[in-house]
């Protein structure tokens, strides 16, 4: 059984820990409530922009662009895989990671070559110890994250994509859905492929000018830049859910420990005063024996 003060030094040891994690969850907890408002304001334009992009490409027939170039023969994937700089966020990174290694080796079992662009410190660490190779990666965006940084983004997947040097380009993300789920998420960037709504009625008639191409040559990388952008956003929510749930859960997990650790405490401060009061009442009784 542990001395009384190697029990009271593992209490306080505890419950510094537990200052730590409930500190973590509420700036995780203040961090993803500006999150949400982001990816909630911007989920209504992404969404409208995927439609307008839809009813032009209906409109569309024959017109031709880099981006909507479905090669018959594919022969180098892209993986776009967006994790987390800092850990502590329970199984998040480990998710995204593990969904992008088996995207990885199913497309190289089809006989095709799999490269990278990483955006977060722990998904470029996890696929520099693979054999697989990191085209560009980027860290500590998370925390000024912007429209330039998804630009940036996507004028690089682009000019791989129109250089011919990749023929898919996928997006690997942490899709919010709310405070308690957060789907791990993979997305097709390239070659853009509208889904065009078969239906007969539209809800909202379009009319646009000028011509089709230099639409097409405006719109195809914005559509881009916006799932990026989306991408980022959503990841960033649910990396701040993620971890506000872990830390509350260390939480608790150190309340649990100091209950079981008092408890200790009280039993062994008991064993030692029943061992005093036998040495007592031994001694006392060894006097009167005399």
């Amino acid at each position: 059984m542990p001395s009384l003060k190697d029990v009271k030094l593992q209490i306080a040891g505890v419950g510094k820990t537990k200052q730590i994690t409930r500190a973590m969850g509420m700036v995780a907890s203040a961090g993803l409530r500006g999150a949400q408002q982001r990816i909630e304001r911007f989920r209504p334009y992404a969404n409208k922009f995927n439609s307008m992009l839809a009813d032009l490409a209906a409109r569309t027939e024959g017109a031709s662009h880099p981006l909507l170039d479905n090669r018959d023969e594919k022969k180098n994937v892209l993986i776009l895989l967006i994790t987390s700089d800092r850990g502590l966020c329970g199984g998040f990174n480990v998710n995204l990671i593990n969904d992008a290694i088996k995207l990885a080796k199913s497309k190289e079992k089809e006989g095709k070559t799999v490269s990278f662009i990483c955006v977060g410190r722990k998904g470029r660490d996890a696929i520099r110890k693979t054999s697989y190779e990191l085209l560009d990666a980027m860290t500590d965006v998370m925390g000024n994250l912007n429209f330039q940084v998804a630009t940036k983004l996507g004028n690089t997947v682009s000019h791989t994509y129109t250089e011919y040097n990749v023929d898919e380009v996928y997006l690997v993300y942490s899709e919010f859905v709310s405070m308690s789920r957060q789907v791990s998420t993979t997305k097709t960037l390239l070659p853009i492929i509208p889904s065009v709504n078969e239906s007969n009625e539209s809800e909202v008639e379009y009319i646009y000018e000028p011509d089709v191409t230099t639409l097409l040559a405006e719109l195809l990388p914005r559509y881009l830049n916006v799932q990026i952008y989306r991408g980022l956003l959503d990841n960033f929510a649910s990396e701040n859910a993620a971890r506000m749930f872990a830390m509350n859960n260390a939480t608790n997990n150190c309340d649990d420990m100091i209950a079981s650790l008092t408890l200790l405490f009280n039993k062994t401060r008991q064993a030692a005063i029943t061992n005093d009061l036998m040495d007592i009442v031994g001694g006392a009784n060894a006097l009167q024996s005399q």
